[in-house]
Formats: C-alpha cells, sequence, structure tokens
C-alpha cells in the first residue's frame, strides 16, 4: 500500500523535478504539473486536498480509458478531468513497484525532450 510519502520519495527522486508548496503534494518537471494532490470539489462544500488520492498525468484519452476500464478499483476520474489525459489513483491500491512505474512514466510525458534525456543517462 503506497501513500503520499511513497510519491514524495518516487517524485523527488527523478531528475529536474520541482516540488511547489501545497497542502499536500504537487511536482513538476519542466514547468509541467505529473503528478499532484486531488482537489477534491463537491458541491457546496470548500475543495478538499486529499493526499491519499494522486492525480496522474498520462500521454492520451486511450491511455485513460484504458487504465479506467482496465483497473476501476484503483483508477477514477471526474467530469472535471473531462478531455484532460489525466486520471485519479487511489493510492492505497497500489505497491510502491507500480507507483514509481505510473510516477515515472507520467514524468517521462512531460519532461521537455532536453530534460527527458537525463533520466537515462544521469551524468
Amino acid at each position: 500500500m503506497a501513500d503520499a510519502h511513497d510519491v514524495r520519495r518516487l517524485a523527488l527522486a527523478l531528475p529536474h523535478v520541482v516540488e511547489i508548496d501545497s497542502d499536500g503534494f504537487d511536482f513538476r518537471v519542466g514547468n509541467k504539473g505529473f503528478v499532484w494532490s486531488y482537489p477534491e470539489r463537491l458541491p457546496g462544500r470548500p475543495r478538499v486536498i486529499r493526499t491519499d488520492v494522486a492525480v496522474l498525468y498520462v500521454g492520451d484519452e486511450a491511455e485513460k480509458q484504458a487504465l479506467l476500464l482496465g483497473e476501476p478499483e484503483r483508477f477514477f476520474t471526474t467530469p472535471a478531468y473531462d478531455g484532460l489525459p489525466l486520471v485519479m489513483l487511489r493510492l492505497e491500491t497500489v505497491d510502491a513497484d507500480r507507483l514509481a512505474e505510473l510516477v515515472t512514466d507520467a514524468w517521462r510525458m512531460r519532461a521537455p525532450d532536453e530534460l527527458a534525456a537525463d533520466l537515462d543517462d544521469p551524468s
């Protein structure tokens, strides 16, 4: 079972990552977000930052739908994210290895080419 500490550890281990000050976690590469805490919005109530749920950048709508349909116990979305390549992940449903894969994939999709090369060649 993963948690916000695992997200932080994994994200900060990637090159060129910046953590944005927030009530939860919020990580960027090349000034582009790739994983952050889910800002839950319920009608008539203030926004709540959920550190038990990570918002992850995915490649495209096809990948988003594959995750949502293939693993509905792990991934979900809301109407606010319709048309965006983002999914929400229930952290308690994944282990650290799977979380590392998801965070790294999100990083790769958001990192500019000149920075992405540093993941495979950190020298």
